[in-house]
């Protein structure tokens, strides 16, 4: 059975960290020179018509589409805020077969709006679904606790329990505490798991805060990494992280 690579990387709405130039050209380069099999995306715009009247680059279509025209992958986007100009969220793209199932809403205050986007893919050759979730959590270890709450009551009521899992994303979790919140479900995170560290990931000039994360359940590691250096540190703020995993002895 076929090992497949999982990226997650917050895209910075596919802006320089400053806000100054447009990086999607640079990412998506980036991103098939890593050549993953599922990419979990935070930060995606879906739409920022202010953005696309300054740069001349920035594309009229939604960024989940344009990344998946340009890595020929499927596309599945989930719209967490949504303001006058436009809406951005999560995304998740896949060069095997993808199934859409839902868009979870885990917004606790109105300053943030997040979500958990779940879908399901088909590697081939593995003869069943892995079900993948894109998350992105709140700055707040206060906040975060309900939404990690959300988080373990929406798969333990929605997933099987012998389901292949990936939970992905942006979890904001400086303070290194979700794993142990996550341990209820029996996830493991596979930076941890292979090196006994979390992957700082952010700022991604000069990483020293591991906010990205990749959990999984009822699956094999064999390998993780923090991609780093050029031309990830000038690219989003955020540095992403990828995994190589199959199916459970």
């Amino acid at each position: 059975m076929n090992p497949i690579t999982i990226t997650t990387y917050n895209i910075h709405k596919g802006m320089s960290p400053l806000n100054r130039a447009v990086k999607l050209g640079g990412m998506a380069e980036a991103l098939k020179a890593i050549n993953p099999d599922v990419l979990c995306l935070q930060e995606v715009q879906g739409q920022n018509l202010k953005r696309a009247v300054a740069f001349n680059e920035y594309p009229e279509q939604s960024q989940h589409e344009w990344f998946g025209e340009y890595l020929a992958y499927a596309d599945t986007y989930g719209k967490n805020a949504q303001y006058e100009y436009g809406h951005h969220g999560n995304a998740v793209l896949s060069r095997h077969p993808l199934d859409p199932k839902h868009n979870v809403n885990i917004t606790v205050n109105r300053l943030e709006q997040r979500g958990v986007l779940h879908c399901e893919i088909y590697p081939e050759g593995w003869g069943c679904p892995v079900v993948v979730l894109c998350a992105h959590l709140n700055l707040l270890h206060m906040d975060r606790v309900k939404q990690y709450q959300a988080i373990i009551d929406y798969i333990d009521g929605t997933i099987d329990q012998d389901a292949p899992l990936i939970l992905a994303g942006d979890f904001n979790d400086w303070t290194k505490k979700s794993t142990k919140i996550l341990e209820a479900l029996g996830m493991t995170e596979v930076f941890h798991h292979l090196h006994g560290v979390y992957p700082a990931t952010y700022p991604a000039k000069l990483p020293v805060l591991s906010l990205d994360r990749i959990y999984v359940r009822n699956l094999k590691v064999h390998h993780a990494t923090v991609h780093t250096g050029t031309p990830w540190a000038n690219l989003s703020d955020h540095l992403p992280i990828s995994a190589v995993v199959s199916m459970a002895d």
